[in-house]
């Protein structure tokens, strides 16, 4: 047969094999665009049109040469997925996107890959409804998880998915409420199935059984109630099961325990009660977390038996009993929290047997007996906390020099004997307490080594000897309290050179000598008790300079005049029991004897007197003046009669304040008053802000319009109130008083030279001084912790509704303060969460109000996150919220949204007065503030966590992942804390 009539017709297949091979090139091409990826991106140089698209790098084709497999996971990739054209690849089975930065919605033509069997778009910043997936019927793999889907989920479409081996949704929070998806019966070859963080409710069906093939289980950080049904049981491969912060009530089914391949288990943080006998049976269990149940009974006996247990945490449960003598002796045991449950016997002896223990925390407890010696050989251990409990001996000499250790809490036992002079090598050791025991002998002068010492506590003890000179050398010391024992001496004068004290308490001792001068250096100090002791001499003047909020100096052999700046009401108590003292003021103490009539002292008293007479005849004539005008005006307004109240320990003259209220005084304008600068006298400074209780007559058609945000200034002086002069924190700007009448207020607050935050970064004045990069994370991470205390830290969540750099205040070190109060709201809180606050007047400031204002009234904690996020944007970039440049409708998150997804270099978006050795923390801190913007106000992280992840930035620490939740000691786990996850936070308590 001729060749001749054949060859057309091979030249025809030829030319169809030439077109199908480019129009698949131009596919990856145009992906190669919508996801940014350059020639000169590292590993891609192939993508180009010179080169096959099966030599594409991330690019898998058939024998056939068409396209098979595109992966391209964690490339760090930024733009939008072209749906249309790639499931034009006719071939295309693995679609792998995940762990980039791609932004858009999942369009529904994704129906077109009709071949597909692994599609995974998780950890992206995908938006929007996802479409209907059941044409998608090969798939094995769906891993949709950590985006920021909203709406409702096609959880129908599940169901025809028959051949799915894993099903990933987790971690996008905001879609709607949903009962557990009905469909994933049907999905009967699933191994792993992740929905945690997905809004679920109802209860754990009972075919959940019928999964057999399931090998991990997680459905986490949901609100699902009721009980686990005991059809669990049948799932014998599982190898994982996380069903953490739910509402689950009941017992641990029976037939648990045939779970006998189970290595993860955390039910932590439900209402699950009964005893632990299942878990006994469970044997290969490496990580076990029930904290925070209701659980009751023994531990079983056999999990000291179990040879690969690493991690235990039982905390605040009602369990009971001894604990397993051979505990966490076999494996290399990371960590134990059995705190806050009344477990009695030793302490198991060998956790630390292979030289691996992160943290043994066994706090608020009944366990007796001495610490185990091993312990002190235990050089990994962070976290020692044994305190509320019955133990006693000597602790032995090596737990003192653990060169790793945090945290050595031994309050409130019967520990003896004396702290091992090795504490000098403690390095890492930050807080030190062991309060309330029965201690004896010196401080050890060594103790100056632990520099990184933040908190002191050896109260209520039998300490005797004197303070160590070298005390001066701890420069971190916050707080030092040896109340309650045997110490004699002087106190040191080298304690003035801790400059970060904010707390001295040495109450009850036997301490002798002057009070040192350079006390009242300590720029911090905010309480001081030195009561009870025999020191003597004068109360040096230099104390007047400190801003204390409590002071003590009673029972003590003190003499002379107490300084006029302390000699005021709420201070009078703190020098009785000292006979020597005088005072003009202070009733109860005897009156400083009168100079001879003809002495100078005695002429300048009465100049004193004939200078104040003179001043309130001038104020007289003033008030006289300013009536008559008003009468004359045809007002006739009553006379004015101010109220004073204290919240804080300062003597202020009204007068002082009201006249300070003049134009040559004002140093800024807050959402709700004009704030001045004035004196009060013994150098102390303040700042006072004046507001309005009526509307101005000139603005009332303004006043009309804006409503209550303009006229209601009763209502913002009463938020004011109400919410700072219960406050006590060092990043929450301080409330002295509050002076009112009939038709104004005045709020006096601590003054705060450096400003704001806004005038450091925005003004000119303030971008001539320049703002470095470690004042710029201090400041962040002092405000972040100043809002944290607002929404966790009080009885009730404070909603601040104003967060803002203008409202970041500087002090004179630029330790931060939130400031203007006057838009806060307290929230309520009950049924196991925090409500939210309705408002039908947009609150806040244009360029930090967040987007949900624009769908809904209602506003939670979430709100002052993404307001936050701004000022972390401000902060990184140097830019305000709102600029030309961003375009119209546009403001700074837009802006770093579209930035992020281009093209270019995100470190352009640093501010060029940032070093270059700090521009990676910059773009570390720029990521948490993305997370603070995230339009849906669930995807957002809490203060607490923002807190946790700036102090991993301001440590030099590297954030591995967003998934915390707290332990007993107020710190916080990673979720699999068995694995290694980066370094663990310190909390200050």
């Amino acid at each position: 047969m001729s060749l001749f009539p054949i060859l057309p017709l091979l030249l025809l297949c030829l030319l169809a094999g030439g077109t199908a091979a480019d129009t698949e090139l131009q596919i990856l091409l145009n992906l190669k665009s919508s996801l940014k990826i350059s020639t000169t991106t590292p590993g891609f140089e192939s993508w180009s049109s010179d080169h096959s698209p099966c030599n594409f790098s991330g690019i898998v084709c058939d024998s056939t040469g068409s396209v098979t497999e595109i992966n391209l996971n964690g490339k760090g990739f930024h733009g939008t997925i072209p749906f249309q054209s790639v499931c034009q690849l006719t071939s295309l089975s693995k679609l792998a996107l995940g762990s980039n930065n791609l932004t858009g919605d999942v369009t529904a033509d994704i129906h077109n890959c009709t071949k597909l069997q692994h599609l995974d778009l998780a950890f992206n910043f995908l938006t929007g409804n996802v479409p209907d997936l059941s044409p998608l019927t090969g798939l094995r793999i769906l891993n949709l998880s950590m985006n920021t889907f909203s709406g409702q989920f096609p959880w129908d479409s599940l169901g025809n998915l028959t051949d799915l081996v894993a099903l990933r949704l987790g971690d996008n929070g905001g879609l709607d409420p949903s009962p557990f998806p009905e469909s994933v019966r049907n999905l009967t070859k699933l191994s792993s199935l992740y929905l945690s963080v997905l809004n679920l409710n109802g209860e754990i069906p009972s075919w959940i059984g019928d999964l057999t093939a399931l090998v991990d289980l997680e459905f986490a950080d949901n609100k699902i109630s009721g009980v686990i049904p005991p059809e669990i049981s049948k799932l014998r491969n599982l190898y994982q099961l996380e069903i953490y912060n739910n509402s689950l009530t009941g017992e641990i089914p029976a037939g648990f325990g045939n779970l006998s391949n189970l290595v993860f288990l955390d039910a932590s943080q439900n209402q699950l009660s009964g005893n632990l006998s299942e878990i006994r049976f469970l044997t290969k269990l490496v990580s076990l977390q029930l904290f925070m149940n209701g659980f009751s009974g023994e531990v079983p006996q056999e999990l000291g038996e179990f040879r690969e247990l690493v991690n235990l945490s039982l905390y605040t449960n009602q369990l009971s009993g001894e604990l397993p003598e051979k505990l966490g002796s076999w494996a290399k045991f990371n960590f134990i929290d059995v705190s806050t449950n009344s477990f009695t016997g030793k302490i198991p002896p060998d956790m630390c047997r292979q030289g691996t223990m992160l943290k043994l925390l066994m706090l608020e407890n009944k366990f007796s007996g001495e610490i185990p010696a091993s312990y002190g050989n235990c050089t990994t251990l962070e976290r020692f906390r044994v305190n509320n409990n019955s133990l006693s001996g000597e602790i032995p000499a090596g737990i003192w020099s653990l060169p790793n250790v945090n945290i050595i809490d031994l309050t409130t036992n019967n520990f003896e004997g004396q702290i091992d002079s090795g504490i000098g090598k403690a390095g890492s050791l930050h807080q030190l307490f062991i309060a309330s025991n029965q201690f004896t002998g010196k401080i050890p002068p060594e103790i100056a080594g632990a520099s990184s010492l933040v908190s002191i506590d050896v109260s209520f003890n039998q300490f005797s000897g004197s303070i160590p000179e070298g005390i001066g050398e701890l420069k971190q010391l916050a707080s030092i309290d040896l109340e309650n024992n045997l110490i004699s001496g002087p106190i040191p004068d080298s304690l003035g050179g801790c400059t970060a004290l904010s707390s001295v308490n040495l109450r009850k001792n036997s301490i002798s000598g002057p009070i040192p001068a350079s006390i009242g250096q300590l720029p911090n100090l905010n309480f001081l008790d030195l009561s009870d002791n025999k020191l003597s001499g004068q109360i040096p003047a230099s104390l007047v300079s400190l801003k204390l909020s409590s002071l003590n100096l009673s029972n003590n052999q003190l003499e002379g005049e107490v300084p006029a700046a302390i000699s005021i009401p709420v201070f009078n108590e703190s020098f009785i029991g000292n006979p020597g003292l005088c005072s003009y003021d202070v009733d109860f103490l005897r009156q400083c004897s009168s100079e001879p009539e003809s002495s100078p002292a005695r002429f300048h008293t009465l100049l004193v007197c004939l200078l104040v007479a003179c001043a309130i005849l001038l104020v007289s004539l003033t008030l006289i003046t300013i009536s008559r005008k008003r009468k004359s005006d045809g007002h006739n307004h009553p006379k004015l009669s101010w109220d004073v109240k204290s919240f804080r320990k300062l003597t202020v003259n009204e007068n002082t304040i009201i006249d300070s209220i003049k134009p040559e005084n004002l140093i800024g304008k807050g959402g709700s008053g004009n704030v001045y600068r004035a004196a009060v006298g013994n150098g102390i400074i303040v700042a006072v802000k004046h507001i309005p209780l009526r509307p101005d007559p000139e603005d009332r058609g303004t006043a009309a319009m804006l409503g209550e945000k303009r006229i209601n200034g009763s209502r913002e002086f009463d938020a004011e109130v109400t919410t700072l002069s219960a406050i006590r924190h060092v990043n929450v700007v301080k409330l002295y008083c509050s002076v009112t009448c009939e038709e104004a207020s005045l709020l006096v607050y601590e003054y705060l030279p450096n400003g704001s935050l806004w005038d450091r970064l925005h003004t000119c004045e303030g971008e001539k001084l320049g703002l470095d990069w470690e004042a710029r994370v201090e400041i962040a991470l002092g405000a972040a912790r100043g809002l944290e205390y607002l929404h966790h830290g009080c009885d009730r969540p404070i909603l601040h509704r104003d967060v803002k750099s203008s409202n970041i205040l500087l002090d004179e070190q630029f330790k931060p303060r939130i400031a203007d109060f006057g838009l806060a709201r307290i929230l309520r809180s009950g049924g196991g969460g925090r409500d939210s606050f309705s408002s039908h007047v947009v609150a806040g400031t244009y360029g930090y109000i967040a987007p949900e204002y624009a769908y809904t009234w209602k506003v939670n904690e979430k709100s002052d996150v993404y307001s936050f996020g701004v000022v972390l944007m401000e902060l990184v970039t140097g830019k305000r919220p709102i600029e030309p440049m961003y375009g119209e409708g546009k403001d700074i998150v837009n802006w770093v949204a579209e930035e992020l997804a281009s093209e270019g270099s995100v470190i352009k978006l640093v501010d060029k007065k940032i070093p270059e050795w700090a521009k990676d923390e910059a773009l570390k801190v720029l990521r948490i503030a993305v997370l603070c913007t995230m339009k849906l106000p669930a995807m957002r992280p809490t203060m607490r966590t923002v807190v946790h992840l700036l102090e991993e930035v301001a440590f030099g620490r590297v954030i591995i992942r967003l998934d915390f939740k707290n332990g007993s000691d107020n710190k916080v786990e990673s979720r699999f804390s068995v694995e290694e996850k980066g370094d663990e936070f310190l909390n200050s308590m």
